[in-house]
């Protein structure tokens, strides 16, 4: 089986208006939603899919060097082709980790023509479905998290994450009332990631100590990124007075660093992005790691449907004690709770992800056993320029971000 083509396709899906939404510190403007669609096509005529990095850096190593280096080459095993590339164009640490996304669409491929689902290709499967948490909450009153906690719930989730900020004191009153809201049996995880959005009015590390004490009364699943990613030994310090349970990971910038994490016993839940940060050749090597340092893993998944079911094939190759948690974007809809609006998200697919009692199950149908909708390619043509900007007003300054969740900034100061 040689390998005809291999294509991406930046996609966005613009807001009506921007969105604005005030935090302790700044305010977030949010104009459109990215994301990236992966074509190979065999010579059979056999196409696999797959997520990619949404970003024109990305974009161009795929059709620059990925795509130059795959054609013409035989598809039969994804990790030899690997290790090809990884002794020439990918000692880049970039295209390494572009590689590893393309790879995931040759899995697909490969799947599709072997008749074989991807996670039987990666490990094998123990298990046909994985947990899901509903993610969503940004930047609002208490009372409306609470709303909203209360909502996603109401659709069968069994957990629900939201992104605090708006103040040391707000921030703990918004889970308070969230567990008022959902009750005992809903897993509340709180997303702090303060360390680069609010200037000079970061919280200082004896504020985190308090937040995460007094959080500690409504039983949270864990608090994620209260610190700068890159200081473990501040996570290692708070993780021993033992508050709450801590993760992080999205972040991390290289192997090596995932691994000091990890061994140093930093947190509790160690995250990844199977998009950007290494796909699934990293994620195993991690997640034996994770396993045997008795720690759990939860997928970071902020794009679209293809993402999620991508993480899935991976984590239901491993027990749900050390892979437990599967992230699911929430995203605003007619009669639908959610953020903001992301109809792509779900377009990208023919049919809906089949999700039950708030897991999501990984059926045995080839490949990564859905339908892209290609179309979307038409419809949801890509606009250039910064997805999201972050204004502090300590100091008076304004950066964009990407969709790059392992890059902290996109470009310099506006």
């Amino acid at each position: 089986m040689r390998i005809a083509s291999v294509r991406s396709f930046l996609l966005s899906y613009p807001f009506q208006d921007p969105l604005k939404l005030s935090y302790f510190g700044g305010e977030r403007t949010v104009i459109k939603r990215d994301a990236m669609l992966i074509r190979v096509e065999i010579e059979s005529g056999m196409v696999g899919h797959g997520p990619g990095p949404a970003s024109p850096r990305a974009h161009q190593a795929v059709s620059d060097t990925i795509a130059p280096f795959l054609t013409g080459r035989t598809l039969a095993e994804p990790d030899a082709l690997r290790v090809q590339f990884m002794e020439g164009p990918g000692r880049d640490p970039f295209l390494a980790r572009v590689y590893c996304a393309v790879e995931i669409a040759l899995y697909d491929a490969l799947g599709k023509a072997l008749r074989c689902p991807v996670a039987d290709m990666i490990g094998g499967r123990m298990r046909d479905r994985i947990r899901l948490y509903g993610s969503a909450g940004m930047y609002a009153a208490p009372e409306k998290y609470a709303e909203e906690a209360a909502a996603i719930a109401k659709l069968g989730f069994r957990a629900y994450k939201m992104r605090s900020g708006i103040g040391p004191e707000q921030d703990v009153e918004t889970v308070r009332l969230m567990r008022e809201a959902v009750g005992p049996d809903i897993d509340l995880m709180v997303d702090a990631h303060t360390w680069w959005r609010m200037g000079d009015r970061n919280y200082a590390a004896s504020t985190v100590d308090r937040i995460a004490e007094q959080l500690a009364d409504y039983h949270i699943a864990w608090l994620e990124e209260p610190f700068p990613p890159d200081d473990h030994e501040a996570y290692r310090r708070l993780k021993q007075l033992d508050y709450v349970p801590l993760a992080s990971g999205e972040h991390e910038p290289d192997e090596s660093r995932y691994m000091d994490l990890i061994v140093t016993n930093s947190v509790d839940f160690v995250q990844m992005d199977l998009v950007t940060q290494g796909g699934y050749p990293t994620g195993r090597k991690l997640l034996r790691e994770i396993s045997n340092q008795g720690l759990r893993f939860a997928f970071h998944s902020w794009g679209t449907a293809l993402e999620v079911v991508a993480a899935a094939h991976l984590g239901v190759c491993w027990p749900e004690s050390v892979v437990e948690w599967l992230e699911y974007p929430c995203y605003a809809a007619a009669g639908r709770a959610g953020m903001y609006p992301f109809p792509l998200a779900a377009d990208i697919l023919k049919e809906p992800l089949q999700i039950e009692d708030g897991d999501l199950v990984v059926g045995d149908k080839p490949g990564l056993g859905v339908e892209v909708d290609e179309s979307v390619i038409e419809r949801y043509p890509y606009i250039p320029g910064d997805w999201s900007y972050f204004t502090t007003d300590e100091p008076r300054q304004t950066r964009a971000v990407t969709s790059d969740h392992s890059d902290k900034w996109s470009g310099e100061e506006r």
